[in-house]
């Protein structure tokens, strides 16, 4: 079953930044809409930033001013640059394709210290 791949969590303190990645062969990651959502414990998850094939990027208010969406479609990836983290950032981060999601990976956990 094919299925994204995170990576780039970590443990960090307030103000520290993180890449993470998120990659799947073929082309579904490249053709679709790609959105990255994240699930901090108790809560649903929420998606938090989404990118078109053509590269044009939204982000929840929550994230916005700190994190970016970029994709590099050769290498069948997206990624989420991800600055000024706050503890409330803490979350296990998840990305797939929007509307035809297909299966989902097991996420990537960030874990934001004060």
């Amino acid at each position: 079953q094919v299925h994204p791949v995170e990576s780039g969590g970590g443990l960090v303190q307030a103000g520290d930044s993180l890449r993470l990645s998120c990659y799947e062969p073929g082309s579904r990651l490249k053709v679709n809409t790609v959105g990255w959502f994240r699930q901090a414990p108790g809560k649903q998850r929420e998606v938090i930033a989404h990118i078109t094939a053509g590269g044009i990027a939204t982000y929840a208010d929550s994230v916005k001013g700190r994190f970016t969406i970029s994709r590099d479609s050769a290498k069948n990836t997206v990624y989420l640059q991800m600055n000024s983290l706050k503890p409330e950032d803490t979350a296990v981060y998840f990305c797939n394709a929007i509307r035809y999601s297909g299966f989902w990976g097991q996420g990537t956990q960030v874990a934001v210290s004060s």
